[in-house]
């Protein structure tokens, strides 16, 4: 084989470049004994290439089951929530009886008096929402004087 030849497909070979083809002619030739003496550096890389094609695993790689401690810990945490949410029930009860001070009054005089009081206060707060109302009427008429709608025919 000619010594041109296989300097370009070496450098192809590194480059990334060669096909299957060119790859086994650079193989068949150093795995020949007439190596050129400036090449014999490449030659043991392709011993080495051709030796690896050959290796197999032949080890049994051992399987190992794992443990779910997932189903146990979602138990465990969902006990924990039962009891806290229980204890908080049980614990935060009241159990002084409720005040049956509602804000009654006794005398309906005084009874009058502050629901007219209470009255006019929701009065005020509703006049103030019917001014706001008022306002944008007032701009609803301006916008329809200055943008008038176009008439369909």
């Amino acid at each position: 084989m000619e010594i041109n030849k296989i300097e370009t497909l070496l450098e192809k070979y590194f480059e990334g470049v060669t096909s299957i083809a060119e790859e086994n002619e650079l193989s068949i030739y150093f795995s020949s004994s007439d190596v050129a003496q400036h090449l014999i550096q490449y030659q043991h890389f392709f011993k080495g290439l051709d030796q690896s094609k050959k290796e197999q695993f032949t080890r049994i790689v051992p399987f190992y089951e794992q443990k779910r401690p997932v189903l146990w810990l979602s138990i465990a945490a969902s006990v924990v929530v039962a009891v806290g949410v229980g204890s908080y029930a049980f614990l935060n009860t009241d159990t002084t009886p409720p005040k049956s001070d509602l804000g009654t009054y006794e005398d309906p005089k005084v009874a009058f008096e502050a629901t007219q009081k209470a009255l006019s206060l929701l009065s005020n707060n509703i006049n103030v929402g019917i001014e706001s109302v008022l306002y944008l009427e007032e701009y609803q008429i301006a916008k329809n004087k200055v943008f008038k709608k176009p008439v369909r025919k």
